[in-house]
């Protein structure tokens, strides 16, 4: 029975050609655009993890109310002991400290003068401390456009662009004027030895990067940090488990009376990502529902359409004695060919686009240069094993559900009428 049927699929192309097209049309679209999202969700999470708040952040209670403002006079005090305390209460993350600043960068002419000056985002990091994960975790070499690593105290790197802007060549000194942790103006004398671009506009628009000592010398923050940046083992965001430790670690300071307390946060809190995130794990069910919908009515017309043309053969079908359910039945398992034929077809061609968008990228840096948010300038794809089978969902569905729709015009044929329809 099946042999017959696929065969009877196979030379009738009329019956299975269109259909199949139809199906693997949306599967295409459907397994692309799962891809598509699955991509920018995650890059985006792991951007704003990797630069801006990790898995989890540590703050005083006061720098949190006002943590976009990255008020450093609200810094944490006593951050080795508590980065000791950290690593010894959760042994499996990674602990990191770093300082958010702004400032203005002077680049002196050969008189000691002004020759140019610009505004800077920078960040104080671990760049020289044997061992340290911060290089990994920012892809600061990979991001090198030119120069080197800082390898000495007082070295530094800023942004292509801006050391465009500004003039500076490497090797030159640029001066930071900036305010320390206790308020009062200070300058602080770098070398520039290289220039980056990270591919995030909020960063690469200003960026300074820095060795934390020698911001903590600049900003008069001795043993003090801004912030304190944890990732979760093998630098995979969960937020179940990273909302179990924000409320271990806020337990213990639940009764502390003090603005300078730390306060322990979540990526999905800190970074106002709650929606898109929400919005992220809600989109394959949604997109799924939408093609569904679409596709069975779609494929309901056409098995309307394909009735008319088999009126013939089935008012023949049911005249020879074959039962209706049989004949329904026979339309139905049909139709899971079909299906099976264009989600195949159609999910191939799905994980081939995907593949593309996911090696090559696609550059928007020209469409997000006023996004403040941390936003990758090249979207890609992501195929994780949900890709392979996401597809067969709508492409199966839809395509049972369009038959069973239009299928059920053969319960209605009366057979004192099919000979009468014969003749004619």
């Amino acid at each position: 029975m099946i042999k017959f049927l696929v065969n009877g699929l196979l030379r009738d192309r009329q019956r299975s050609l269109f259909p199949i097209l139809i199906v693997a049309i949306g599967v295409w679209i459907t397994v692309f655009f799962h891809a598509y999202i699955t991509g920018v969700f995650g890059e985006l999470v792991d951007t704003t993890a990797r630069f801006s708040t990790g898995h989890v952040k540590v703050m005083s209670r006061a720098y949190a109310e006002n943590q976009d403002q990255k008020p450093n006079d609200l810094a944490l005090l006593g951050a080795d002991q508590l980065m000791s305390d950290l690593q010894q209460q959760y042994p499996k993350m990674t602990w990191t400290k770093r300082i958010q600043f702004g400032g203005l960068l002077d680049i002196p002419d050969e008189n000691g003068e002004t020759r140019s000056q610009g505004p800077v985002a920078g960040m104080g990091v671990d760049l020289l401390s044997p061992g340290s994960t911060e290089i990994a975790t920012l892809n600061i070499e990979k991001a090198i456009v030119s120069g080197r690593m800082p390898q000495n105290p007082g070295e530094i790197l800023i942004g292509d662009n801006l050391a465009q802007n500004l003039k500076v060549k490497l090797g030159e000194t640029a001066t930071l004027l900036t305010s320390t942790m206790y308020g009062s103006m200070t300058m602080y004398n770098f070398t520039v030895v290289g220039t980056i671009r990270f591919g995030v506009m909020a960063m690469d628009r200003g960026a300074m990067i820095a060795d934390i000592t020698d911001i903590q010398q600049a900003l008069d923050m001795v043993d003090a940090s801004g912030e304190i940046l944890g990732y979760l083992e093998n630098n995979i965001y969960n937020d179940e488990e990273a909302a179990v430790i924000v409320d271990q670690f806020n337990a213990n300071y639940q009764g502390v009376d003090d603005e300078y307390a730390p306060v322990m946060g979540k990526l999905r809190e800190l970074s106002n990502l709650s929606d898109y995130l929400a919005m992220g794990e809600n989109f394959s069910g949604i997109l799924i529902f939408i093609f569904i919908m679409i596709m069975s009515i779609v494929l309901w017309n056409a098995g309307l359409m394909g009735g008319l043309r088999r009126y013939g053969e089935v008012g023949i079908r049911l005249a020879i004695g074959e039962n209706k359910g049989h004949v329904y039945r026979s339309m139905i398992y049909e139709s899971i060919f079909i299906g099976l034929a264009g989600s195949v077809l159609g999910t191939l061609l799905g994980l081939g686009s995907a593949y593309w968008l996911q090696t090559q990228g696609l550059d928007i840096s020209s469409m997000i240069k006023n996004i403040n948010m941390m936003f990758p300038a090249i979207i890609r794809a992501e195929i994780t094993h949900e890709t392979y089978y996401i597809g067969f969902f709508p492409g199966l569905f839809s395509t049972v559900l369009g038959t069973s729709l239009s299928g059920i015009g053969i319960y209605k044929r009366q057979t004192a009428q099919l000979f009468k329809e014969l003749e004619v």
